[in-house]
C-alpha cells in the first residue's frame, strides 16, 4: 500500500516514506528523511533531515522531529536522528540530532512511549520499552537503558547514564549516574529511594533476583560504606548474581559521580 499524504502536508523530493505511511494535515517531511512502514504522523508534525525512522511509529501531533542540535557549537555538520520501530511519540515531542563532537547521532530505540512536550537533546542514547512521562527532559549526552521511567517533569543532566529499570520519580532533577533498577525519587537533586521492586514485578523478576538487588542497593546506598568499600562489597555478591554484576558493571564504566 502506498503512503498517504494530506493535500496540506509538503513531502519533499528527498524523502522516502515506506508503504502504508500517513502523513495527517500540515505536515511537513524533509530532504534526507527515510520513514520505515506504517508509520503514522498526526497534524502539524515536522521531520527534517538526516532522520531515519523505523516501521510502526507513531507520531500523534506537534512534534518536532530531527531539528538541529541546540548547542551553540553546532556548524552544520552532517549529522542525523535514528529512530528504532513501534515507538508512540504524543503531542510537541521534539527530538534533535546530533552534534559534530559529540558523535554525530541521537539514537532512539524501540517500543517507547514518549509523552506529551518531552525533550530528548542532541547525541543521546535511549534504549528500549522505555516511558517518559510528560514534560521529561534530557540533556545532550544522555544515555537511558531499557525499560527506564521518566515521570512527570523528570531532567536528566548531561552526560549522566540511566541504567536498566531504573525509575525516576516526578520532579526529580538528576545530576549523577543512577545505576540500574534504582528508584529517584525528589529532594532537591533526584536521590536514590530503594530499587524499582514494583517495575522488576512487573517484567518477571522473581523474589530471588529483587531480594539479590535489594542486598546490593543496601551495601551501596544504606551500609555508610565509601564507594570503594561498597564496591568491594558488591563484587562479592556478583558472582551469585547476574544482576549485581550488571550493577557493578554499570558503576565500574562511571564516567560522572555516581548519584548517592
Amino acid at each position: 500500500m502506498q503512503a498517504t499524504i494530506h493535500p496540506t502536508a509538503v513531502v519533499e523530493p528527498g524523502a522516502r516514506l515506506g508503504a502504508d505511511v500517513h502523513v495527517g494535515p500540515f505536515c511537513y517531511i524533509g530532504d534526507g528523511v527515510t520513514v520505515g512502514d506504517g508509520c503514522r504522523f498526526g497534524p502539524h508534525c515536522s521531520v527534517m533531515g538526516p532522520t531515519t525512522i523505523g516501521s510502526g511509529n507513531r507520531f500523534v501531533g506537534h512534534c518536532a522531529v530531527g531539528g538541529e542540535p541546540q548547542d551553540k557549537k553546532f556548524a552544520g555538520e552532517q549529522v542525523e536522528l535514528i529512530i528504532g520501530d513501534r515507538n508512540t511519540f504524543r503531542e510537541f515531542v521534539t527530538l534533535n540530532r546530533g552534534t559534530g563532537s559529540g558523535g554525530g547521532v541521537t539514537r532512539i530505540g524501540s517500543d517507547n512511549w514518549l509523552l506529551a512536550y518531552t525533550h530528548v537533546a542532541h547525541d543521546c542514547v535511549v534504549g528500549d520499552h522505555c516511558v517518559f512521562s510528560n514534560n521529561a527532559t534530557l540533556a545532550g549526552h544522555v544515555t537511558v537503558g531499557d525499560h527506564v521511567i521518566l515521570s512527570g517533569f523528570a531532567g536528566v543532566h548531561q552526560f549522566c547514564r540511566i541504567g536498566a529499570h531504573a525509575f525516576i520519580g516526578m520532579g526529580a532533577f538528576v545530576n549523577g549516574d543512577v545505576p540500574p533498577f534504582v528508584m529517584v525519587a525528589q529532594d532537591g537533586y533526584g536521590r536514590p529511594r530503594g530499587i524499582n521492586s514494583e517495575g522488576l514485578k512487573r517484567r518477571g523478576f522473581d523474589s530471588a533476583r529483587i531480594g539479590a538487588i535489594k542486598r546490593a542497593y543496601r551495601a551501596l546506598y544504606v551500609a555508610g560504606s565509601s564507594l570503594d568499600e561498597a564496591r568491594a562489597k558488591l563484587t562479592e555478591m556478583a558472582g551469585e548474581s547476574a544482576d549485581v554484576r550488571a550493577l557493578l558493571d554499570f558503576i565500574d564504566s562511571a564516567e560522572r559521580p555516581l548519584l548517592r
